[in-house]
């Protein structure tokens, strides 16, 4: 779905940490797809938060959601310079996962106790207007607006 998406690519997971470990070269796909002109933008959690405390408590495993979450931000500071890419802290959206890509979409909603993998997920695709995909879409939209830009420099906040 990276690879075919051309207008947008979000990535809204709390730590977004799987995906630097699962794709090969992610990094590069994100650069290119920026430089394509396809819209890349990343929301995760505030490591520094409560929430981010409260989950981390509540998940007990030794790779803490703080960390994860770092290891995003690090991998995205990497990218970033001259690339488009944009990113955000959101602490509104600690048990759901969305990401889209183009009119697809991956939902994984978050259930008590447990790490992100052991989620359900969903795959959405935009049939109709004001449909599922919508809903996630506004929701979306809605956490990135209320976001923190976590470069100082966002431009399109």
């Amino acid at each position: 779905m990276i690879t075919k998406a051309e207008r947008e690519l979000t990535f809204a997971g709390y730590t977004n940490y799987f995906l630097w470990l699962e794709q090969s070269r992610f990094g590069n796909a994100l650069r290119r797809k920026a430089a394509q002109g396809c819209r890349v933008r990343f929301i995760v959690g505030d490591p520094d938060s409560e929430l981010t405390r409260s989950r981390e408590q509540d998940e007990g495993v030794p790779l803490t959601l703080s960390t994860r979450i770092r290891v995003t931000l690090s991998e995205l500071e990497r990218i970033k310079s001259q690339s488009g890419i944009e990113a955000r802290y959101s602490g509104g959206h600690a048990h759901l996962s969305v990401f889209r890509f183009d009119d697809d979409m991956i939902v994984t909603p978050l259930l008590p106790h447990r790490v992100g993998h052991d989620a359900p997920t969903l795959h959405l695709h935009r049939y109709q207007d004001d449909g599922m995909f919508d809903r996630f879409a506004s929701h979306v939209e809605e956490l990135w607006s209320d976001g923190t830009p976590v470069w100082g420099d966002d431009r399109n906040g």
